[in-house]
């Protein structure tokens, strides 16, 4: 049967097996891995000789993961997130075809022929971004492109990570899904530059963290125990002390012995790489046992900021109390850095308020004394607390 189908293909519709022929049970399509860039078979599983699975092109079968989102849970609404809607489906035996957009369970009921799509249409397929990426790096793409260097995308990647970070406090958003894009495609990027300089390609990042991400859990893909998150956590340390145990040393570091804290970018935001080493330290057993310990550290911080008498010295207590400060919001589980951002929005928030409060009352902020600006800001709170939307507020 499915060489009738074949010759059928290749007499009507020019498909090329060698171009890499993918032949998908009709009933599986939701939990098969289809690339749109390549011609496609849909067979009922009857056809193939199996027994079918469910009667609605598929509902009965787990989806794939990366397409179990809205859209992923039944076979057209599947395809129709692979292919564009007018892409032409031609049916076997059938003069007349559909197209994605039109198409049903039940036309999945007979075999089914899918064109390949240029390589950059094929947009939600894993190498999309790949081929457009090396597209726009020949000779005839784009002279931007061509330029880059690993350097010169170094702001663009923190960028696009920071705009990831704003995005995720409105939790699970389509513009979210448009900056996760963004921060895949500099990812994308810089396996490409490394690829055309012969060191590593797309396929070995994508190999070496999956790699990692098993061998750190062989709780889930191993025989080992972990019923908790922090027994997930001291087992992470452990088997990352022992991956530096294995390489011996870092790289241009003088053969210096690679440490818990090694790997922590220094290009971190601080509060951010405070709270990560303070945790990396936590998991190896180096960490208050008490709240309390950590607030008495507080005091104690304090106290000699107050003392301090040289700008170094004022500068180290500060550094020093900001530290202990991130360790008591880690006690708490409150992630330092999220912490401050949303405190500068709220001050920036309040500080509109203050700015428009003082112009309707025909004053400059700088001819104001300290009370006066403090009577401003608590108008300002309780402005806030009355419901008022801030955007009116702010206007």
């Amino acid at each position: 049967m499915l060489d009738a189908l074949v010759a059928e293909a290749r007499l009507r519709w020019g498909l090329d097996p060698a171009a890499g022929l993918q032949v998908v049970a009709a009933e599986r399509l939701v939990a098969t891995p289809i690339e749109p860039s390549r011609p496609v078979l849909v067979v009922p599983m009857d056809l193939l000789g199996g027994a079918p699975v469910g009667g609605d092109g598929g509902a009965a079968v787990e989806s794939l993961p990366g397409r179990h989102g809205p859209g992923g849970r039944d076979a057209p609404g599947v395809l129709r997130r692979l292919y564009p809607s007018e892409h032409a489906v031609a049916r076997f035996g059938a003069a007349a075809g559909t197209s994605i957009g039109a198409l049903t369970a039940a036309d999945l009921g007979s075999p089914l022929y899918l064109a390949p799509v240029a390589a950059e249409l094929a947009s939600a397929g894993p190498w999309a971004m790949p081929y457009i990426s090396a597209r726009l790096r020949r000779p005839d793409g784009c002279p931007w492109d061509r330029e880059q260097t690993h350097e010169s995308l170094r702001n663009h990647l923190l960028e696009e990570a920071y705009e990831v970070y704003d995005a995720l406090d409105a939790g699970p958003t389509p513009a979210l899904a448009d900056e996760l894009g963004d921060l895949w495609l500099q990812v994308v990027l810089h396996a490409q530059l490394a690829a055309e300089a012969g060191v590593f390609d797309l396929a070995d990042v994508q190999a070496a963290i999956a790699r990692k991400i098993v061998r750190r859990h062989p709780h889930v893909f191993g025989d080992a125990e972990a019923r908790t998150a922090s027994d997930v956590n001291r087992q992470w340390e452990r088997i990352k002390a022992a991956e530096r145990a294995e390489a011996g040393v870092e790289p241009g570091a003088d053969d210096r012995p690679k440490g818990a804290l090694d790997g922590i970018s220094r290009a971190l935001p601080a509060l951010a790489a405070s709270q990560e080493m303070q945790e990396r330290a936590a998991n190896l057993g180096y960490d208050w046992p008490d709240l309390e310990g950590v607030l008495d550290k507080v005091s104690e911080e304090i106290g000699e900021l107050r003392a301090a008498v040289t700008d170094a010295e004022r500068s180290e207590e500060l550094g020093d109390l900001l530290m202990v400060l991130v360790n008591v919001g880690r006690k708490h589980g409150v992630e330092a850095e999220s912490a401050l951002r949303r405190a500068n929005e709220k001050f920036r928030r309040r500080f509109g308020i203050v700015e428009r409060l003082a112009a309707e009352r025909g004053v400059a902020l700088r001819d104001l004394d300290f009370d006066g600006l403090d009577r401003l800001w608590d108008a300002a709170k309780d402005e806030e607390r009355s419901g008022r939307p801030v955007e009116e507020a702010t206007a």
